[in-house]
């Protein structure tokens, strides 16, 4: 079977940004989403960078508020205009809820975005059962089971192997993806993915977040062709 190990936190902005589109690739070229919640805090210490409050001010405004705003515009996503009010609350019950899902055999696919939609469309407090349990029950999914060994310890062993997976593979965000035996971070899925998993190799991709919003990506395939990508275009 084909897949995408997918490595990303239950809170995550870019995650959800991205969460649709990358179940439509996964449909479109016959993959399966391996999902990995990890505890991103760690991964991205190992990694070198800063956490959250060693950043100043500007970095935080920018990257937690234009930037997110211009991909979820992109996207087409529905977004908060601010951090989330509990995003710095612990991260062990969503994600274990997650992991309880694919343990019990639920419709992860369906959960993963319900969580991340119900953090960054509705300020929902992921540390929160209850608020955990009303985006399970709305996407027809029963949310006890998952809740009452989101805790447990087999299903926290996972995920710190999860985390520990992440560090020793080398991540530094969430979410961050394995396909084709490449690896993809952050919102690139849009345009990087597809072509890996349809045989088309890459050779040089200029994909900032602004350049996607005006329109000007220019993409180099195989050496031999390339083209410009607007706002509108089509993969």
């Amino acid at each position: 079977m084909k897949t995408i190990d997918y490595f990303y936190s239950a809170h995550s902005a870019f995650a959800y940004i991205g969460s649709k589109r990358l179940l439509e690739i996964c449909a479109e070229h016959g993959y399966t989403l391996a999902h990995r919640p990890i505890a991103l805090s760690p991964v991205v210490t190992a990694a070198g960078g800063l956490p959250f409050a060693g950043r100043t001010q500007r970095h935080v405004d920018y990257y937690f508020g234009r930037e997110v705003e211009r991909w979820a515009e992109f996207r087409e996503v529905p977004i908060i205009k601010f951090r989330p009010t509990f995003h710095d609350h612990p991260l062990d019950l969503p994600n274990g809820m997650l992991i309880a899902a694919i343990d019990q055999g639920a419709d992860i696919d369906t959960l993963s975005h319900a969580i991340l939609q119900a953090h960054w469309r509705d300020d929902a407090d992921l540390a929160d059962p209850d608020a955990l349990a009303h985006a399970a029950s709305a996407s027809g999914i029963d949310p006890g089971p998952l809740l009452d060994a989101a805790l447990t310890e087999p299903i926290q062993s996972i995920h710190r192997a999860n985390t520990e997976e992440a560090i020793a593979r080398g991540l530094f965000g969430s979410p961050t993806y394995f396909a084709g035996g490449d690896i993809f971070c952050l919102p690139n899925q849009r345009l990087i993915i597809p072509s890996i998993l349809s045989g088309k190799g890459i050779k040089l991709i200029l994909s900032s977040p602004v350049a996607h919003h005006n329109g000007i990506n220019r993409i180099h395939r195989g050496g031999e062709r390339s083209w410009e990508y607007s706002e509108n275009s089509s993969d």
